[in-house]
């Protein structure tokens, strides 16, 4: 492999700073178009990886409170968009016809945001430590750094942008890229990757993971009281957020596990187990027993019951060789289904609702099997539950793969639109785009992220919503030993007609919001505004924090909301290409987020459009070990890049942090396994 001549280049201040070839163009920086990008550099393809926003991973980022609160802003002043440039036009030759793109993303709708904390200092309080945000976004700007990829140092190096996640508010500068992705190469925190000899289980996934059986005997106990958290102290502990557009776990042993593993990008990230799987039923939450010792220790079950739900799982786990089983209920739902089995109907609401996790009226009895199926081999894996979480937020993922594009020489440009499409009028071919600066670049293929496209192309496409609610509450709506809890419950419909509703709770030590906070997800199918779907069940579960409540406590109250926001965004998921009009046949969609649980439908996507573009091609295979890589020049090898087998490379040290935010955590980490 052939590397001597490819830079990683940082945002660029002038157009002619980029070069004006390239084999791929990728448009959006979300999960599935930053696997693409990540699948391309690997192959040896020149990549260039292009974002109109300020920030990476589009609908899928992470922010902290004060990126959140600009965020919303951005989107509540949200006007039509203005009329489009013309002039792109007179870049077009006679033989050419452009496809204008959206300058102004789209997707987000009815945003609401609500504060019920007490305000007791002035509006103008700031982070604690973070920059103006402006002034930050000046300086960026003006920064162009081309990264050689053939030292250590500069080998592995992440594209980061200020307000990319809210842990991260710095400029990383050629020092700092160098420390940061030591500190990536060292393992953060016990990062283990997958060597030859070892089992797909064992140790591919952070040492962390493994302990996370023992890790409720180490956690302090939890406060009987919460203590009275103000908006004040929210927005001066805002780095402390991670907060995440879009809601997601990763199964275990889903698809988006595996290919992290198979990438090796594994090494880039930290995951936590979700401790909890919990059910909502006659106005009580309740803990679901999962593995074949939760259910005998279960006191919620009955011996008989606990009997019937093994017998019943233990089918489930190899249901397609039992046809008999349910052949003749197979075309009815599953909730039917489970009424012929002889299960009470408190075990029929844990599978239907906790376990299988799918609708009442919408889910035949195959996909309802298949579904406790998935659930019940995606545990013990890593812990008693199916789900993993990274630390940091979802966001952390599509810069995990933007990474390793980096890593192999592609380059990354943020604020950087793209004005349009050129296409071939004889071959009906994209032959480049044209960007704000008025640079032609030219490319083979061109992968785009759905909001980036105009009405005009988009006429026949049928898009779905999803309605989403975030909130900071002072407290889990499950109260137990610990308060260092992750938990899942899904709200069945309260009226016929009615989504489900996923929520998922994050404590501090996922590192997504600040001490004696929680931060709460709430996602379903778009029937109404997200206010009108989701507020019914926030009512439900949360209490408002008034200065009344705030003052009452004692024991059996709601968890109290200190701010929420609402709002829809798009759901462009399993949509034909047929349905984009006039679409070039080298030019390929992918959707935003999906409204399921996992991350399948990102992966599944990107494999099919790499796999289309380069059908010879292995997908994102493992990163070669040093010793295979053949340098151009005078035969002399680079240090060694950090892509060797861990079990063979030698220790090292990770450096120091690079902000006081990430310092603090990782010393908790630390904490919590020395118990063990």
């Amino acid at each position: 492999m052939t590397s001597s001549d490819r830079r990683c280049v940082f945002p660029p201040k002038m157009a002619d700073n980029l070069p004006s070839e390239f084999d791929v163009v990728v448009i959006g920086t979300g999960l599935p178009e930053s696997i693409i990008a990540a699948a391309c550099s690997r192959s040896g393809q020149r990549v260039l990886h292009v974002d109109s926003r300020n920030y990476y991973g589009g609908n899928w980022a992470s922010f902290s409170f004060s990126g959140l609160l600009s965020w919303i802003k951005e989107n509540q002043e949200r006007t039509d968009p203005c009329e489009e440039s013309s002039t792109w036009k007179d870049l077009i030759l006679e033989n050419e016809v452009g496809i204008p793109l959206n300058k102004v993303d789209q997707t987000i709708q009815n945003v609401e945001d609500f504060c019920y904390a007490s305000k007791d200092s002035p509006e103008d309080v700031e982070e604690v430590g973070a920059l103006s945000r402006m002034s930050t976004l000046a300086i960026s700007s003006e920064v162009v750094e081309e990264v050689s990829i053939t030292s250590e140092a500069e080998k592995e190096t992440l594209p980061s942008e200020d307000q990319s996640l809210g842990s991260d508010s710095e400029e990383m500068h050629p020092k700092s890229v160098a420390q940061h992705d030591a500190e990536c190469t060292a393992g953060k925190d016990g990062v283990e990757t997958t060597s030859p000899g070892e089992k797909d289980c064992d140790s591919v996934i952070p040492n962390l993971l493994e302990r996370e059986n023992s890790e409720s005997a180490s956690m302090t106990e939890a406060a009987d009281e919460p203590r009275k958290i103000t908006y004040s102290q929210v927005v001066k502990e805002g780095r402390r957020f991670n907060i995440d557009l879009v809601s997601k776990l990763l199964y275990s042993r889903g698809l988006l596990i595996d290919l992290l593993i198979k990438s090796n990008v594994s090494r880039y990230a930290e995951f936590k187990n979700v401790t909890r799987i919990l059910a909502f039923r006659d106005g009580r939450v309740e803990q679901v027993p999962c593995s074949r010792a939760d259910v005998f220790n279960s006191k919620q079950l009955t011996m008989v019951e606990k009997r019937m739900l093994m017998r019943f799982l233990t089918f489930c786990l190899d249901f397609e060789q039992h046809p008999d089983e349910y052949q003749a209920q197979k075309e009815c739902t599953f909730s039917d289904y489970l009424k012929t089995q002889k299960l009470t109907p408190n075990l029929q609401h844990f599978i239907l609702h906790s376990i299988a996790m799918v609708s009442e009226v919408n889910c035949c009895t195959i996909d309802g099997l298949k579904a406790t199926q998935r659930f019940l081999q995606c545990l013990g894996r890593y812990g008693n539950t199916p789900f993993l979480f990274p630390l940091y937020g979802q966001g952390e993922i599509p810069q995990c793969f933007c990474r390793m594009c980096a890593v192999f020489g592609g380059i990354y440009c943020l604020r950087h639109s793209v004005q349009c499409l050129v296409v071939d009028k004889e071959t009906r071919r994209c032959k480049a785009i044209i960007d704000h600066f008025g640079q032609r670049i030219s490319a083979n293929y061109f992968v785009v992220e759905d909001s980036y496209f105009s009405e005009k192309i988009c006429t026949r496409v049928s898009y779905r919503q999803i309605s989403r609610a975030i909130l900071i509450t002072n407290g889990s709506i499950l109260k137990s030993g610990s308060d260092q809890q992750i938990s899942i419950l899904t709200i069945p419909p309260m009226t016929l007609g009615q989504p489900p509703i996923c929520l998922i709770e994050l404590c501090s030590s996922a590192m997504t919001c600040m001490k004696d906070t929680y931060l709460v997800h709430l996602t379903c199918s778009s029937i109404k505004t997200a206010k009108e779907d989701l507020e019914p069940a926030v009512g439900q579960l949360f209490s408002e924090a008034t200065e009344a409540e705030s003052e009452g406590g004692g024991e059996g109250l709601k968890p109290q909301i200190l701010w929420a926001v609402y709002f829809n965004m798009r759901d462009s998921s399993n949509i034909n290409r047929a349905s984009y009009d006039n679409l070039p046949s080298n030019v390929y969609v992918c959707s935003g987020p999906d409204g399921a649980l996992g991350n399948d439908c990102a992966v599944k996507q990107a494999e099919a459009i790499f796999q289309e573009m380069f059908p010879q091609e292995e997908f994102c295979p493992p990163p070669p070990n040093p010793e295979d890589i053949i340098y151009d020049g005078d035969g002399s090898q680079p240090e060694d890049p950090g892509f060797g087998n861990p079990s063979e490379d030698k220790p090292e040290t990770a450096p120091e942090k690079s902000t006081e935010e990430k310092e603090e955590p990782a010393e908790e980490l630390h904490e919590e396994k020395g118990h063990n």
